[in-house]
């Protein structure tokens, strides 16, 4: 074989590699969901726990603990449809056995999800999680943020702060969140949200500094909406208006609060307390580009609202009625469009 032909045929086999190879187009999901008083039935001697203990007022037990597990599961798989959500941000978890017996003995068990936790030194007990699919998401660091309020000596839940790789081999950079509650007023509540807001912007300025172009994303229950200071001003996260800077932050469930709608009801009003943001090279990464974060808003999710009309979350209790629902908040939810080579 002369040299001629040599070269034609390893540039034919180099074109039938190249033709072999083709762009996949892949949805990526991520969830976000206050899961309400998850609760084991097991006595944690360091928690305020006896509310949601078998023999307390609540009248919990293993048979509404399991039914708990179970609502939660058939969330994820309706929100889900044919593929388990990549990632989801769990809040008011209590324990690590909450978690293992959601994703070993529920219906979720078949969805192989692993998580990352860490114990909070919430007084309740109630800390935030991180669901995964290990096909879709591998961790390389994980790290709970402490919050230590300069002003008082109480608690709150730690922010989870979670690096991954993703299937375009990107690295994603997640945190999950639940801001301190409006429990005795939202103005004498306001300084410990902002206080945590400031924390969450420091470590996300970190991450700009030290990256380029990082992959933030940030989810959370924030008991604030996103035209509240704690998020518009000092964690700075704007309305994804173009055009987008790679190094600010843009909250996705902006423009849905703005319009009345959210995940959350309170005295008749919808509101987004629970929301997405992402840096702004999610907003233009053609590699894994995000779309519009919506609300699943199911029919099994809610129920009528005697007092206001209209609909209201479905929840485990009315007042002190155990009625077997799923939550106070609706889960909200946004897809990411991948490309693979393969």
């Amino acid at each position: 074989m002369n040299f001629r032909n040599t070269i034609l045929i390893y540039l034919l086999l180099i074109s039938l590699k190249l033709t072999s190879q083709h762009i996949e187009n892949h949805v990526f999901k991520i969830v976000s969901y206050n899961v309400e008083n998850f609760f084991d039935t097991k006595d944690d001697s360091l928690k305020n726990d006896s509310e949601y203990l078998p023999g307390g007022f609540r009248g919990w037990n293993y048979e509404k603990y399991t039914q708990k597990q179970a609502n939660i599961s058939k969330v994820i798989a309706a929100i889900g449809g044919w593929e388990p959500p990549a990632l989801v941000g769990l809040y008011e978890v209590e324990s690590e056995k909450c978690l293992w017996d959601l994703t070993h003995y529920s219906g979720m068990k078949n969805m192989k999800y692993r998580f990352v936790h860490f114990e909070s030194p919430d007084f309740r007990g109630i800390d935030v999680a991180l669901l995964y699919q290990p096909s879709e998401f591998k961790p390389i660091h994980k790290q709970a943020i402490g919050i230590k309020f300069p002003f008082s000596s109480g608690t709150t839940r730690d922010l989870l702060f979670v690096s991954g790789i993703i299937p375009t081999g990107d690295t994603l950079h997640v945190f999950v969140c639940h801001f301190p509650s409006r429990l005795g007023g939202e103005l004498e509540s306001e300084n410990k949200r902002n206080f945590v807001a400031s924390v969450l912007r420091q470590k996300t300025d970190s991450l700009f500094a030290a990256c380029k172009n990082p992959n933030i994303m940030i989810m959370g229950d924030f008991n604030d909406y996103p035209t509240n200071t704690s998020m518009k001003e000092i964690l700075g996260a704007e309305m994804p208006e173009k055009p987008f800077t790679s190094n600010k932050l843009y909250n996705l469930m902006y423009p849905i609060h703005l319009s009345g709608k959210g995940s959350h009801k309170h005295n008749g009003e919808w509101g987004a307390l629970d929301q997405i943001i992402v840096s702004g090279n999610l907003m233009t990464n053609e590699r894994f580009k995000c779309s519009k974060a919506q609300v699943f808003e199911a029919d099994f999710l809610l129920e009528d609202d005697e007092k206001f009309l209209g609909k209201q979350p479905f929840r485990t209790y009315n007042g002190m009625k155990y009625q077997g629902g799923f939550a106070d908040h609706l889960p909200v939810y946004v897809d990411f469009e991948t490309k693979i080579k393969n």
